[in-house]
């Protein structure tokens, strides 16, 4: 349910903060009061545009908030686990809007900025706002399958969430057979040209690391003669001419012949002249080892530089090295493969085409079977609801149809068309007054008759569709009477199911609330300020009688407007026993 709203430089709303409770909820004043604008500031919250003349003049920014109190298990979460918030057991969910005078806005859900979309998808499964001329996802016939689906419960859900699964995977399947169909065409001359890179590489017999190895071997071969002779010149000089060794040693010896007249100060020099002279001789030993293998091979420094310009060359078509030159292989064997098993491929996707074809069928005339049946349910259900509002010639009916398609599939002896929601087309159609013919809800033409319409869809509908908060925005216009009252206990029972809000000028309305709100415009100073006023049972009784009578209020509207606060009691009491006496 919606607990609080706040609302900061809306329009003539300068600041309002409103609680609200469990029940019918009614707002009433004077027209250009701002009832509207509150109705206004739910459909921002619910993803509504917004619009920058709607910031109050003077102001930079217009704010507005809601809080509301859902259960964890509710759809609503589905939507914000997207952008990565949760429900937690003791957190409300936040929502805040913030409308600038330049055009820019900002929107956060429990402190998170989210985008226009995400509160708009979130804001559809909190807040259903309906007015009288409003265009409504009931009114919209492309919506009506979704809702009649809504209705259908769990059979249909069930069913429905295998088609889509068969459906998904067989457009899926028809997807891979397009695709394979459209490469057709240049399938040879891929086959020729994939036939000869593989060819080309595989006969090059590369290995992951070879260039690497190669440039280095190269480098050697071809600076043998400088290698040769600066390790034969090191060689010397430690070994030969310079007998760098042979003073070593002899530093060594002698070392060695005193170190007992004073080991603390020559034993560590001893030791380090020892270690060098070990060190010095391996150098040596590798030196002349060294010397010995470097040759100078023309013919073996030809092969690689052949070798390595061989891999340049792929390496400009294949990739930037051996490795990536390999992978490359890989991959075009496996599109060889493809290709070379294209037919069977092809034939395969064909016959699995044909399986999913007649699942997706079998399905979908499953599922218009059990739509067929819950349309005949909700045409009975909206029958009598209508009757409850004085409309008991109304004739409602579900109108079932499929798109014949001449490259459809073949479903009960027609050739229809495989949709996402199936192989039906859906309508809600009606016929107000006898002798009219069914027509589609957007074309009804009273306004009356429309406000009823609604009301007894919603009515269902709220059972099913888990939406905490219903708005009727003036949707009693051109209704009076008995048609009133039946507007009037209608919405009162609807709000066992969810949280009702309405904009009414009918008393008869306004008596059967559970909380009543009264706006009001003043001018201070110059300018337009809007107040909003939570009602007690005094303050109900002499709106009443205002809405009675007009403005001057006497005893005999005051003495009617208590009596039909009684009776709307005793109203409640009889079709909810759990209701809770709201008189003083």
């Amino acid at each position: 349910m919606l607990q609080e709203l706040s609302i900061r430089n809306l329009a003539v709303i300068e600041s309002v903060r409103l609680a609200f409770h469990n029940g019918f909820h009614v707002l009433t004043g004077e027209t250009g009061a701002g009832k509207s604008i509150i109705i206004d500031a739910l459909g921002l919250i619910a993803g509504g545009r917004g619009l920058s003349d709607l910031v109050r003049f003077g102001q930079d920014k217009a704010e507005i908030e809601a809080l509301f109190d859902v259960p964890a298990d509710h759809p609503v979460w589905e939507v914000l686990e997207g952008v990565g918030l949760t429900p937690a057991a003791d957190e409300h969910l936040i929502i805040r809007r913030e409308l600038s005078v330049h055009g820019k806005g900002v929107s956060r859900i429990n402190g998170q900025l989210v985008n226009l979309s995400v509160l708009r998808e979130a804001g559809e499964r909190l807040i259903n706002i309906h007015g009288q001329h409003e265009h409504q996802s009931l009114l919209k016939a492309e919506e009506h399958i979704r809702w009649l689906d809504l209705f259908g419960g769990h059979e249909i859900e069930k069913t429905r969430s295998a088609y889509s699964a068969a459906y998904g995977e067989y457009m899926r399947i028809q997807k891979e057979l397009a695709a394979l169909r459209e490469a057709e065409k240049k399938a040879l001359q891929m086959q020729d040209l994939y036939r000869f890179q593989v060819e080309e590489i595989a006969d090059a017999q590369l290995k992951s690391g070879e260039d690497e190895c190669l440039a280095e071997e190269k480098s050697k071969l071809g600076n043998a003669e400088k290698l040769y002779q600066n390790v034969n010149d090191s060689y010397e000089a430690l070994n030969a001419g310079g007998k760098a060794l042979d003073q070593v040693r002899r530093a060594v010896l002698k070392l060695q012949d005193i170190v007992q007249f004073d080991a603390v100060g020559l034993g560590p020099v001893l030791e380090q002249m020892q270690s060098a002279f070990y060190q010095l001789e391996d150098a040596a030993f590798q030196l002349r080892d060294y010397r010995e293998g470097v040759e100078s091979n023309p013919i073996r420094l030809n092969e690689i530089e052949d070798r390595l310009s061989l891999i340049a060359s792929f390496r400009r078509k294949y990739g930037e090295n051996v490795e990536e030159i390999l992978r490359y292989l890989e991959k075009v064997r496996q599109e060889l493969a493809v290709l070379d098993h294209k037919e069977e491929r092809q034939q395969e996707l064909e016959r699995k085409l044909a399986r999913q074809e007649k699942e997706c069928v079998r399905l979908a005339l499953k599922l218009s079977g059990q739509r067929s049946s819950a349309g005949v349910r909700l045409s009975e259900a909206i029958v009598a609801e209508l009757k409850e509002l004085h409309m008991e010639r109304t004739v409602f009916q579900v109108q079932m149809g499929r798109v014949e398609d001449p490259k459809g599939v073949q479903a009960d002896g027609t050739t229809v068309r495989l949709a996402r929601n199936g192989i039906d087309q859906v309508e809600f159609l009606i016929a107000p007054n006898p002798g009219e013919p069914l027509r589609g809800l957007g074309k009804i033409a009273s306004g009356g008759e429309l406000s009823r319409m609604m009301l007894a869809m919603k009515s269902i509908f709220a059972k099913v569709d888990r939406i905490p908060v219903l708005v009727f925005d003036e949707v009693d216009t051109g209704v009076s009477g008995r048609a009133a009252q039946a507007i009037a206990e209608r919405m009162a029972r609807l709000s066992s199911d969810c949280q009702v809000f309405s904009i009414t000028h009918l008393p008869q309305v306004a008596c059967m609330a559970d909380a009543h709100y009264y706006i009001s415009k003043a001018v201070e100073d110059g300018r337009t300020y809007t107040r909003v006023k939570d009602l007690d049972t005094a303050d109900r009784a002499e709106e009443l009688a205002r809405m009675l009578g007009g403005v001057e209020i006497t005893e005999t509207t005051l003495s009617h407007a208590l009596e039909m606060l009684a009776m709307a009691e005793t109203q409640k009491r009889a079709f909810n026993p759990e209701f809770k006496q709201i008189l003083a």
